[in-house]
């Protein structure tokens, strides 16, 4: 292949990404060339409007792959460094775009409707640059991931391998899940989204008014437009709020879900336990091996933003590998299996699979745990179905949040105590074990539970009590109850942890989990535009059951 150089000058490298880059120094691999950089050159998207881009690339003579990002989130600190910088210096071109309406980019921004044809037309232009040699690579997190799976509706010839990086595919399930509304990470998002593109004052200015108006927002009566004080008129947000139901022709065309059932792309997977996209990415996966699909796992103890700072020199080092492998035919820094998950309560254990979730071990098969009598699990079922214990919710003064899977800083693991110490809230504990348990695989909950207004929400969590008595969240999910419609069943994800022997197994149960969902009013009414609360009784009956992988 003859070479091809750059016919600009490039621009010297903003400080802020230098020094940025130089605080991850000893955390990620030494860089092979000097990274060139240049700004600020608009590509035509499909409506004509110019995409500002930012071309990172090896100052050196030769071909080199092509990575392509594109974010709504602006182009600077802390995707100029991580992506930009740091995968120029390994050997890649790097095309990072702005998409529409976002980052100095024309025209107006939309959460899915846009990016299928702008991508197609980034490729167009690719195509016409004297250094693209035709072979393309995808990567990036949580949205920048969606719009890799927009491209992907489509593939060009030249597409070689993909990265979903705690990753979207569907919007409507990352507002609405189980029946009820993400509340905190629809305000996260909308912040993120809103203002994230313009730089970092206006963005740490509207964190600051979010953060003062939270509970204003978050108990106002109607919730939609609640936001807009804070946030000011978000068109996209104020669609999410109105329009609950995925199969209102509001939501036509934004799930790119079947997209990973027919890919031929080598498309690598990466999550984390408490990321709240965690759901989404085992989903792509699952999706990705039924199709017979090139495809890896790795799973770490992070959240949805710690997986980029924490997790970032496993998460470089794995995106990295798979880049390497699939656009540069070099395999060695591939893993010899397939999947790569971390495992809880196991001092920082990593363990290697050949499948997810792995197969149970001969004989052996999914654990139930009974709620009993006295707040007991036990693993005998029970002879009867009567009423263990009740609780009244009340949306007035709603069961709040502690932890789990959180696009905010109070995201992942935490103490559950004083949670569990409400009057709102039931724990089923079972007994001391005299030997390690492994959990590894998806969790759910069969619950016999009835509400009294014949309305209302039910959150369950799996926790691990030590042997101190302090509960630590593992997993968790929700679920709409209708009195009269049978058992409910609640999916809590899934895990990879180890309960040590001395700890106890703990299921919790409650009526929500306030700000992180919307409050259920009690009246069947959606939450988002519900005008009156009404206290909701819950009682819990013999043959709920936990289940663990």
């Amino acid at each position: 292949m003859t070479s091809k150089t750059l016919a600009t000058t490039p621009a010297k490298l903003p400080l802020a990404t230098r020094m940025m880059r130089s605080s991850w120094r000893k955390k990620v691999p030494a860089g092979q060339y000097e990274a060139g950089w240049e700004p600020g050159i608009e590509v035509p998207a499909a409506d004509g409007s110019p995409l500002l881009t930012d071309h990172y690339f090896p100052r050196a003579r030769g071909e080199f792959p092509t990575l392509l990002v594109r974010s709504p989130y602006g182009r600077g600190v802390p995707w100029s460094p991580m992506y930009g910088m740091l995968f120029a210096e390994q050997g890649f071109h790097v095309v990072l775009q702005s998409c529409r309406g976002t980052g100095g980019s024309g025209g107006t921004f939309d959460l899915w409707r846009n990016e299928p044809a702008d991508g197609r037309a980034t490729v167009e232009w690719l195509r016409e640059q004297p250094w693209f040699n035709g072979v393309l690579g995808t990567l990036g997190p949580s949205y920048l991931s969606y719009v890799q799976w927009a491209l992907a509706l489509d593939p060009p010839p030249e597409l070689k391998a993909m990265v979903m990086q705690v990753a979207l595919h569907d919007p409507h399930a990352l507002f609405h899940s189980g029946g009820a509304f993400q509340l905190e990470n629809a305000l996260v998002v909308g912040a993120g989204m809103t203002y994230q593109h313009r730089g970092v004052v206006p963005f740490a200015n509207a964190v600051l008014r979010l953060r003062r108006k939270l509970r204003r927002i978050t108990t106002a009566l109607p919730l939609r437009g609640a936001h807009v004080p804070a946030l000011g008129e978000v068109p996209w947000l104020d669609g999410v709020l109105a329009h609950p139901d995925p199969a209102d022709p509001h939501w036509h065309g934004a799930s790119l879900a079947d997209v990973a059932g027919r890919v031929t792309v080598p498309v690598g997977v990466i999550s984390g336990w408490y990321d709240a996209l965690a759901g989404q990415g085992f989903e792509q996966y699952a999706r990705l091996r039924a199709a017979d699909c090139d495809t890896s796992l790795l799973v770490g103890p992070w959240t949805h933003t710690s997986a980029l700072q924490e997790g970032w020199p496993e998460v470089f080092a794995e995106t990295l590998g798979w880049l390497r492998a699939h656009l540069y035919g070099d395999r060695s820094e591939l893993r010899p299996t397939r999947v790569r998950v971390h495992v809880g309560g196991a001092e920082g254990q990593w363990r290697d699979l050949d499948a997810w979730p792995p197969p149970p071990d001969a004989g052996a098969g999914p654990r139930s745990w009974y709620a009993a009598p006295g707040g007991r699990l036990l693993a005998q079922p029970p002879t009867d179905t009567e009423p263990l214990a009740s609780f009244r919710y009340d949306p007035a003064d709603p069961t709040p949040s502690v932890g789990g899977p959180l696009l905010s800083p109070g995201a992942g693991p935490r103490d559950n105590t004083a949670l569990e110490a409400r009057a709102d809230v039931l724990t089923f504990t079972g007994p001391r074990l005299t030997e390690p348990l492994e959990a590894l695989g998806p969790v759910s909950a069969r619950l016999r539970i009835t509400a009294d207004t014949g309305f209302g929400d039910v959150f369950v969590r799996l926790c691990d009590v030590d042997a101190e008595g302090r509960s630590v969240n593992v997993c968790d999910g929700i679920a709409p109850v209708r009195t009269g419609a049978g058992p409910v069943e609640v999916a809590l994800g899934s895990t990879a942890h180890r309960f040590a022997a001395g700890h106890r197994v703990r299921l919790q149960i409650s009526g929500g989990a306030h700000p992180r969902y919307a409050r259920s009013p009690g009246t069947g009414e959606p939450a988002t535009t519900a005008t009156t609360l009404v206290p909701v009784g819950f009682t819990v009956h013999g043959g709920s059951e936990l289940v663990l992988p």
